[in-house]
């Protein structure tokens, strides 16, 4: 008896040593390569850097200002489109999906999911950038949003489905049409959680390149109209990465520092966001 109290012991150390270990060099990846991006690109970082248009080649100095820009305008769109396409489907999958829509609906949603943005990007050059006869914004924030809404709508779904069907209930049994109930109870308590997921969405979108290179192409002037070429952040640091200079090189690590904490900012805003609302259910 005791040998085996001891044996338990031991294996149930042995495994929460193994945990912590496999916990640790995830969070390790993380700290390495952000502290690689504070070493390269730390140095970069001035008030330039946030102001100015990026210099014409083989000079030195400039900024991303531009790319900063189109970053949020074309990300911005693209929530402005897929949020509530994402949200509405989430919705609809937790509280009306349990038949065969509900069924084909999800399946195109995991696809989706596990789609390479690469096959997005084609998708958005044939339908958009080829009809319209030139590359725009407008088709890169299309294949970002194409991008958010699988992701938006499960998450959405899964944060539907822990609300208690108690409060459903009650709201019906109050004279709540079932689908005022939806959008006035089950949706206003799982805020937080949809707030979540949305955040994870636009972070998940915010570095994409491969969407980018097929639609709005980049643009090194300064540009707001979404109707033409726009750069961002992750088609200057395209751009600067393999240029044969070694400004250029520089700039990219910079802007990749500043990319990863545009997706850091976004990733505790999205924590916060989950404490709030579990606070406010206690």
């Amino acid at each position: 008896m005791i040998s085996l109290r001891v044996r338990r012991r031991f294996v149930s150390g042995l495994m929460t040593t193994l945990v912590g270990l496999l916990s640790g060099l995830a969070v390790l990846a993380l700290v390495l390569i952000l502290g690689h991006l504070v070493a390269k690109g730390a140095s970069s970082l001035n008030l330039d850097f946030f102001i100015k248009n990026p210099v014409p080649a083989g000079q030195s100095g400039g900024g991303v200002a531009n790319a900063i820009v189109g970053t949020g305008i074309i990300v911005g769109v693209a929530a402005l489109m897929g949020l509530p396409v994402g949200i509405g489907t989430g919705l609809y999958l937790a509280e009306y999906g349990s038949g065969r829509l509900g069924w084909i609906v999800r399946f195109v949603a995991d696809v989706l999911n596990g789609t390479p943005s690469i096959v997005v990007a084609i998708f958005a050059w044939t339908w958009l950038v080829k009809p319209m006869g030139h590359f725009s914004a407008f088709a890169g924030s299309v294949a970002l949003a194409v991008l958010m809404v699988p992701m938006i709508a499960r998450t959405t779904e899964e944060m539907v489905r822990l609300v208690p069907h108690s409060l459903r209930e009650a709201a019906l049994a109050l004279g709540y049409p079932r689908w005022r109930t939806s959008l006035r109870i089950v949706a206003r308590t799982a805020l937080a959680g949809i707030v979540t997921g949305c955040l994870v969405g636009v972070a998940r979108i915010a570095g994409e390149t491969a969407p980018l290179l097929f639609t709005s192409l980049g643009n090194l002037n300064f540009s707001t109209s979404i109707a033409h070429p726009m750069q961002t952040l992750s088609l200057q640091i395209y751009t600067y990465a393999t240029g044969p200079f070694e400004d250029w090189h520089r700039m990219a690590w910079a802007a990749a520092l500043v990319l990863m904490g545009l997706v850091l900012i976004l990733a505790l805003a999205a924590r916060w966001a989950t404490r709030r609302g579990h606070g406010a259910a206690r």
